[in-house]
């Protein structure tokens, strides 16, 4: 660890989670004043895939996430730390905490089938050759394993369970993804077997995670005096090696609002590296327009990694990820509503409040489609007669059941005559129409991080011989955890900190459910049924 912190500078490529959760371990733990932390980021707004923006003529999120007591404790590590924005004697962790006490998750209708009949969830559905095929994939090494799809370990009658259905809804799984991944999650989810079908072990934020984490951190950042820098891509990174064999970062190549530039770092700064993004080349539709599937990686994630990846073997594989977007891409969407109607209406047929419900998800539809209607307000400032609901679709190239043709050629008003049809409500179509704005995303690499890999696809967070920099984000290599959430970024951000630092601060460990007696019976329970 360097002995002199206060005068090491720390570049953080990226203002994703990954990059602000690293820029607070290195001010809350590894002795950095703030001045000399610089935050580089491409787009004019930080948080990266964790965004919520708008205006009641208009919401949107891209994405929502639902966050967990067990599996969460880096995350938490983070926020307890972080003050609220309207109390700064509460963290964002109390808040968040106190907020999911007075709104439980307990999904009453987490599963709708043909005709809108509320399935029985909690018949999980699973036969003997599929309880043997799971245990078979959760006993086998990941090097065994290897590149291989969920599909090439179960049979077709795993696919039509409730469970399956559930599963991958929940996590967005595809049946072509990477079998790794899956295990991953069984093994780090396994304490949610039990309640799958009601959700009830998902704590939420207030407001949406922008407004309730990603403003408060980047307020604590900014009081300390870290730096900001938007409309800044990073380009190419120069690397040296001295004679022990130790690498080092020597230069930040950049493009600042499209002129080149540079930064130029000693043996006692540092560099944080983000490299790849599941929610590059986003492209929004509207009420009368489908959102523009982007190929051609504008982001510069993606081809900041590509050029990394030449330099070093093991700084990965990205065509390994961003290389087949048809399986990686699928589309979400927010409603914001004007009127109650549309809300009246699917708390009579879910049973739940808005808050309390988790996804519904309609087994059968062409789509896949999910939705979820948070509490409001979900936006900071949302007026009190202005709700919204977000959705997603998984099967974005099938005709829809009630629109008749793909969900990714779909205008949001079509989307709503899908949604509208699941809820067993055309009836109602023009007047909820009149009051809502539908705001469709499409997403190119949203899943990317589940492509099926091999174990030298992604780079270890510190690669070999790293002095000063490391990596961060979705794409790195963290053995055991999961990618696809904000624990992997802050996790990731953790080692990275502690690691170059040379800090003694533990990390928390990661939580094994079959570790404790009471949840294992309870897991076994619910898989054998």
């Amino acid at each position: 660890m360097t002995d002199a912190p206060q005068h090491s500078r720390a570049y953080l490529v990226g203002g994703g989670i990954a990059s602000l959760a690293a820029a607070a371990f290195l001010i809350r733990d590894g002795g950095f004043t703030g001045e000399n932390v610089r935050v580089l980021e491409e787009l004019p707004v930080a948080g990266g895939s964790m965004d919520g923006s708008g205006e009641p003529a208009g919401y949107v999120t891209r994405g929502g996430r639902m966050l967990e007591d067990e599996a969460y404790v880096c995350l938490w590590n983070l926020l307890e730390t972080i003050p609220t924005l309207a109390d700064e004697t509460v963290s964002v962790r109390e808040e968040t905490a106190a907020f999911s006490a007075k709104w439980p998750t307990d999904a009453k209708a987490r599963l709708i089938g043909k005709d809108t009949t509320v399935l029985d969830a909690a018949d999980y559905g699973l036969s003997i050759q599929d309880q043997l095929e799971l245990t078979r994939l959760l006993v086998l090494p990941e090097a065994v394993i290897g590149a291989r799809r969920i599909e090439d370990f179960f049979s077709p009658h795993f696919f039509d369970t409730n469970f399956w259905a559930m599963w991958r809804t929940t996590f967005a799984f595809q049946n072509w993804h990477s079998a790794i991944e899956l295990k991953r999650y069984f093994l780090r989810f396994m304490q949610e077997f039990p309640r799958m079908h009601t959700l009830s072990g998902v704590r939420r934020t207030r407001l949406n995670q922008y407004d309730s984490i990603i403003r408060p951190l980047r307020a604590w950042l900014e009081g300390r005096g870290v730096r900001f820098e938007h409309g800044v891509r990073v380009t190419d990174v120069d690397f040296d090696t001295d004679e022990r064999g130790a690498r080092y970062v020597r230069r930040l190549h950049l493009e600042r609002d499209g002129k080149p530039d540079t930064y130029e770092l000693g043996d006692a700064d540092y560099a944080f590296l983000t490299i790849g993004s599941m929610t590059a080349d986003a492209a929004y539709g509207s009420d009368d327009s489908a959102p523009e599937l982007v190929r051609d990686k504008c982001d510069g994630g993606w081809r900041l990694w590509e050029t990394l990846a030449a330099k070093a073997d093991d700084f990965g594989r990205p065509t390994a990820f961003n290389g087949n977007v048809d399986e990686a891409k699928w589309e979400s969407f927010t409603l914001t509503m004007r009127s109650p109607l549309l809300l009246h209406r699917i708390e009579e047929l879910s049973g739940n409040l808005p808050g309390t419900g988790a996804l519904m998800t309609f087994k059968d539809s062409n789509w896949l489609m999910s939705i979820v209607v948070p509490h409001p307000p979900h936006f900071e400032g949302q007026p009190e007669d202005v709700y919204t609901l977000w959705g997603y679709g998984l099967f974005v190239d099938h005709d829809g059941d009630y629109v008749h043709k793909p969900m990714a050629e779909a205008t949001g008003r079509e989307i709503l005559t899908e949604l509208l049809g699941h809820l067993g409500l055309p009836d109602i179509e023009e007047q909820v129409a009149a009051t809502t704005t539908m705001i469709p995303v499409m997403m190119p690499y949203i899943t990317s991080q589940f492509a099926p890999r091999t174990v030298h696809d992604r780079p270890l967070v510190i690669p070999r011989g790293a002095a000063n920099f490391a990596f961060l984000g979705q794409f790195t290599e963290i053995p055991e955890d999961v990618v696809f959430t904000v624990e992997y970024s802050v996790r990731g951000a953790m080692h990275a900190v502690y690691g170059l630092l040379g800090l003694k601060n533990e990390i928390p460990g990661i939580y094994h459910a079959l570790a404790d007696p009471k949840t294992a019976f309870g897991v076994l329970r619910a898989a054998l049924g």
